[in-house]
């Protein structure tokens, strides 16, 4: 006798939760991402890593690089910053500690860090600028039906595209066979 397959109910989808609120700028989210990973190496605020130069100067931030904060159990004063320190200029930046700290504490408003510890090693390799493209004359035909746009946004707009293709039409073509 064979075996009678019993009746398989059809799947119910889940209801959808409602979306709502209001769109946010990837500058509002970000912070909310990188919030957990600079909490766990110490950081109350991410912006004492991306403002690192404002904070202690160019001179100085061209060789450190904050690597964690660590505040006495239920404080958020009295803290030990720790640095990383490119080779040699670790003796340097021993005899310059007390402008660090006031300068960190300066940035936070209150007595946040009271010590500095050093660490030598490898600083991240800064980023390479990019270099402004040269300013390119508008053909004057181009220019001319440029003019007559009321919005200035669009009008910017276009401007930059026409340059664009004002730059590509004098690049060089290359000569010879294309295989």
């Amino acid at each position: 006798m064979p075996k009678r397959e019993k009746p398989v109910a059809p799947k119910t989808a889940a209801p959808e939760r409602a979306r709502g609120g209001r769109a946010r700028s990837v500058s509002e989210i970000v912070p909310d991402i990188g919030r957990a990973a600079f909490r766990r190496f110490g950081f109350v605020q991410s912006s004492v890593v991306s403002r690192w130069g404002e904070i202690v100067g160019e001179r100085y931030a061209k060789v450190t690089a904050p690597e964690s904060i660590r505040f006495p159990n239920g404080a958020r004063s009295n803290g030990v910053l720790t640095l990383t320190v490119a080779g040699a200029h670790a003796p340097m930046m021993q005899h310059v500690t007390p402008v660090i700290i006031e300068r960190v504490n300066r940035f936070f408003g209150y007595a946040a860090v009271v010590r500095v510890v050093m660490r030598q090693g490898d600083l991240p390799a800064p980023k390479a600028r990019v270099a402004p493209q040269p300013f390119v004359v508008v053909p004057v035909e181009l220019g001319e039906s440029l003019r007559t746009i009321a919005d200035p946004e669009l009008k910017a707009v276009l401007e930059s595209l026409a340059q664009g293709v004002a730059a590509a039409t004098m690049l060089p073509m290359p000569i010879g066979k294309i295989s």
